[in-house]
Formats: C-alpha cells, sequence, structure tokens
C-alpha cells in the first residue's frame, strides 16, 4: 500500500497560528509518528511525505507528486483556528464525492479510529473543495486535528504524548480501511541474543521537561525526528528524548552516530 502523508503548511507558510504554536510545527510531528509507526509495525506499507521537515511546499506539487506517484491514498494533516471557543475534530473528504465513494468509505473508518483516541470533541465528518482532496487522482482525506485558537486544544498539542495518540489513531484507521498486517514480532533465537530485542536512541535524559522539549528542537533543526518519553528510574521522573527505535542494533548504533555528530554527545542505547 502506498501512502502519501501531507503534512500541512511549512517553511514560509506557518499555517494557523496560536498559543506559542505553528500549525507547520504540529502536523510535521503528527505526520512523522505516522510514518515512524507505519513503518516499524506494519508489512508492505510505503510511506512517501510531501515535506520531512520545514521546509516549502505549495499546494500542486503535493497533489502533483501524489498522482506521479500512483499513492493509493493521500492523508493530508492539519490543525484548525477559528473562535476560541471553537474546539475539537473534523476531517474531509472532496465535496464532488458521494457517500459511497471510495474516500468517504475510508473517512468513516479513520474518523472513527481517530476520535477514540485524540481526547477532541466531535465536529464530524464533511465535505469541501479542498485543493489537495480535488486534485488527487487516489482517494484523499484530510484531517483537522484541533483548534489552535482554542485553551484545551492547544494545551494538548504541546504534549508529546498526545502527538502519538492523534498519530496512533489515523495509524489504526489506515490500517484497518487497508487491511494492513503487523509485522511479526520475532522470539529471540540461541545464536543471536539480541534478536526480538529493541534498541532505543536516547539523545538525552533530563530532570526538567522544558530541558528536553529544547533537545527535541535542536534535533529537529536538524532533520532528526525524536520526541520526549517520560519515564521512572528509581522512583524519580525523568523525560527522555528518544530519536529511534530499531529492531536490528546495526541501524540503532547508526543513528546513534547521527546524532552524536548533531552535536548531542550525551546520546546513548537502551535495549528493551
Amino acid at each position: 500500500m502506498k501512502l502519501y502523508l501531507d503534512p500541512g503548511h511549512g517553511g514560509q507558510d506557518p499555517g494557523a497560528q496560536g498559543h506559542g504554536l505553528d500549525e507547520k510545527d504540529v502536523t510535521l510531528a503528527i505526520a512523522l509518528k505516522i510514518r515512524s509507526i507505519l513503518q516499524n509495525d506494519y508489512e508492505n506499507i510505503n510511506v512517501k511525505m510531501s515535506r520531512s521537515s520545514d521546509t516549502t511546499i505549495s499546494l500542486s506539487q503535493r497533489s502533483s507528486e501524489a498522482n506521479a506517484w500512483g499513492a493509493d491514498f493521500f492523508l493530508a494533516i492539519h490543525i484548525n483556528s477559528g473562535p476560541s471557543s471553537a474546539l475539537g475534530y473534523e476531517d474531509y473528504i472532496y465535496n464532488g464525492l458521494s457517500n459511497s465513494s471510495k474516500a468517504a468509505q475510508y473517512q468513516d473508518i479513520i474518523h472513527a479510529e481517530v476520535m477514540k483516541v485524540n481526547q477532541l470533541q466531535e465536529r464530524g465528518q464533511k465535505k469541501a473543495n479542498f485543493h489537495v482532496l480535488r486534485e488527487s487522482e487516489m482517494p484523499a482525506l484530510l484531517s483537522e486535528n484541533g483548534f489552535i485558537s482554542n485553551d484545551h486544544d492547544a494545551a494538548l498539542m504541546k504534549q508529546s504524548s498526545w502527538i502519538q495518540k492523534v498519530a496512533q489513531g489515523h495509524v489504526n484507521g489506515i490500517a484497518k480501511a487497508f487491511g494492513l498486517k503487523r509485522k511479526p514480532i520475532e522470539p529471540p533465537k540461541p545464536d543471536n541474543p539480541d534478536s526480538g530485542t529493541l534498541f532505543k536512541v536516547i539523545a538525552g535524559s533530563f530532570k526538567s521537561k522544558e530541558n528536553a522539549d529544547e533537545r527535541v528542537d535542536q534535533l529537529k533543526s536538524k532533520g532528526i525526528e525524536s520526541f520526549v518519553d517520560t519515564t521512572k528510574i528509581s522512583g524519580e521522573t525523568w523525560y527522555r528524548v528518544q530519536a529511534g527505535a530499531f529492531s536490528s542494533r546495526e541501524n540503532a548504533e547508526d543513528r546513534l552516530t547521527e546524532v552524536k555528530k548533531a552535536g548531542i554527545k550525551d546520546a546513548f542505547l537502551v535495549a528493551d
């Protein structure tokens, strides 16, 4: 299955802004997490992103690339804005399509799965004449994940755990809609004690959440995806910055080298 994943806005276009947030950053964080979960957990899934960093991409570039690649599904990730009282989640398909279209069927499934986990108010399934929905040759969905202009929704957007939940909701919907199969978890082999182990790249461990968030921003500026994971060690809470998880130790060590080259000298591996 070929998924074209489109984090809204980027580069010179920040998108909606509010509560110290830019839409372009939140959409990218969600999309990177969607790609990571799909590639790590599912078989036969190929993900192409319109952007994987803070770059400027036109709407026509996004739809044209998806069409030329022959994607099976186009998923655009956005954040809403409006009056401060407006809040919640909604998603859209092209308004020229019927309720029995493929896009509408996929919308039914993905909408339900996202709403199970995103902690946002239900705003319904909608249709619109948005460029990427109209010009994409494959079924397409645009999701609006909360209002950056609303206190409640914006507070959630600042939490890495919420980014993870929203991404997982989209993944659950895509997997259900397209019948994706999860990768088998291989048991350890006697001749290879590392098999079945997950190697996590930890790009710093902090007692301060603020310091951990700064490290995530530092990595993002170097084009390295990461998120803050909270863990307890000897009864104390620590904020770990995770920059990847790999079943192959060799791949994990490659990422560790990349992180250290980015100036993060205190990075290390954890085997789970």
